[in-house]
């Protein structure tokens, strides 16, 4: 059978980490594979597609880590609140009005905003996760999915919960030609119960899967695993056997230092969220520190509702802007750790070993920046311009599991204006009902 080939020629790539991190050169896909990436010009093939990259950067897909893609839906609903009050006020009381067909526009709208904004990969967990999973088949972008379970509820609706959320991950683990991939996920430490959750880490070794949760988000969260069960979350969640698995906590914000030292000891990732913790006031992390101590930071966006976009890049600058700011230390996350954590860092954080580096061997998911524009002139250091001065609007194309899924901008795999205009109907009708 023969294979899709297509060569990039003339093109600049990011390769952070390496000896030189922008290469000027060609790159080779071939089916689902980055096959050659080179300063050497390949054999031009007859069959290949060719693609003239002489006024591109070329770089690894963007990784985002945590997300709540149906609440697009509520971008905007809820501002300049704190945590608590935005989410029992505003977030859950729309949220309980939610159908399938609400998750299916809202996350519509998130993926036809990641995918035209460079982002290639995203986690998800929710509810009516089967409609997310729909719309990552038809979108062709890659997704870690799991159902969110939230446990303050009667044991029968737990069971149920916990029934629903092991069918999903069993059921949908692999679909999509490989770019589905889900993890098991209980929502926080102070919204399921400590045998309840104990259930979760059972299911994730009987399935042989990873979890995910939020956890010390906020000082308030902090102060009440300690008053409810004489423990900080970190030591919670390692008495309740979390790290008995693979694992990514959610922002990671209000940690101590012997905390920071028990995340390293089990190799559990932290996905950083600087826009939501900023917008609401939940602190900044201590990315420098955990860095140092070895743990794995990667970048999300959390939900547009409280973002309230999902430009990656953004986070990427917010990541290495404040933490120079807060520490008085320049060099805390310098530009080359930033994409890192954005790309490498974030494939690794979601146990994805192909993804998020432009290698042979690697899947083809990468996008493709129009650097002929004034902010990103002159072409001093592409790498620094990718963290410091790029947005998501500068994306030109987008490949993802080697397939081009934007042209020229265009998302070639959803309905966009359907979309827009489904996502708009729908918010009408969620305040109506």
């Amino acid at each position: 059978m023969s294979s899709n080939k297509t060569i990039i020629k003339h093109g600049r790539f990011l390769v952070p980490g390496s000896d030189k991190p922008v290469l000027n050169g060609y790159m080779t896909i071939e089916d689902d594979l980055i096959t050659y990436i080179g300063e050497a010009e390949p054999v031009m093939e007859e069959n290949a597609q060719v693609v003239d990259g002489s006024r591109l950067l070329f770089m690894p897909g963007l990784v985002n880590t945590h997300g709540h893609t149906a609440m697009s839906l509520l971008r905007g609903y809820g501002d300049d609140m704190v945590l608590q009050t935005w989410l029992q006020e505003k977030m859950w009381p729309m949220e309980a009005k939610f159908t399938g067909d609400d998750v299916y526009w809202g996350t519509s709208l998130s993926v036809l905003e990641m995918l035209k904004g460079g982002t290639t990969t995203f986690l998800d967990m929710y509810d009516h996760m089967d409609r997310v999973a729909e719309v990552t088949g038809q979108s062709g972008i890659r997704a870690v999915l799991m159902r969110g379970v939230i446990g303050l509820c009667p044991e029968e609706e737990q069971k149920s919960k916990l029934a629903e959320a092991i069918a999903f991950a069993r059921d949908w683990h692999g679909k999509a030609d490989g770019r589905i991939t889900t993890m098991l996920s209980p929502h926080a430490p102070y919204t399921c119960p400590p045998e309840f959750f104990m259930k979760f880490v059972e299911a994730a070794h009987d399935l042989d899967l990873p979890m995910h949760t939020h956890m010390s988000e906020t000082r308030h969260e902090v102060e009440q695993n300690v008053a409810d069960y004489g423990l900080r979350p970190v030591a919670h969640l390692e008495k309740l056997g979390m790290f008995t698995r693979p694992s990514l906590i959610a922002h990671g914000v209000h940690l101590n230092d012997e905390e920071i030292g028990i995340l390293a000891r089990h190799h559990v990732g932290v996905s950083h969220n600087p826009g939501s913790n900023l917008k609401l006031a939940s602190g900044v992390a201590r990315v420098p520190e955990l860095l140092r101590a070895g743990v794995k930071v990667s970048l999300g966006t959390d939900g547009a509702a409280s973002n309230n976009n999902l430009d990656m890049f953004e986070e990427m600058r917010l990541a290495a802007l404040i933490h120079k700011g807060v520490s008085g230390d320049p060099t805390a996350v310098p530009a080359p750790e930033a994409l890192l954590m954005a790309t490498e860092y974030g494939a690794q954080s979601i146990f994805l070993k192909q993804v998020g580096r432009l290698a042979a061997g690697m899947k083809a998911d990468f996008i493709a920046l129009d650097i002929d524009q004034p902010h990103l002139l002159p072409h001093s250091d592409l790498l620094s311009h990718a963290v410091y001065s790029a947005s998501a609007k500068d994306v030109e194309h987008v490949w993802v599991n080697g397939k081009q899924v934007v042209k020229h901008g265009q998302c070639l795999t959803l309905d966009e204006e359907a979309i827009r205009r489904k996502a708009q109907e729908t918010f009408e009708s969620l305040l109506k009902r």
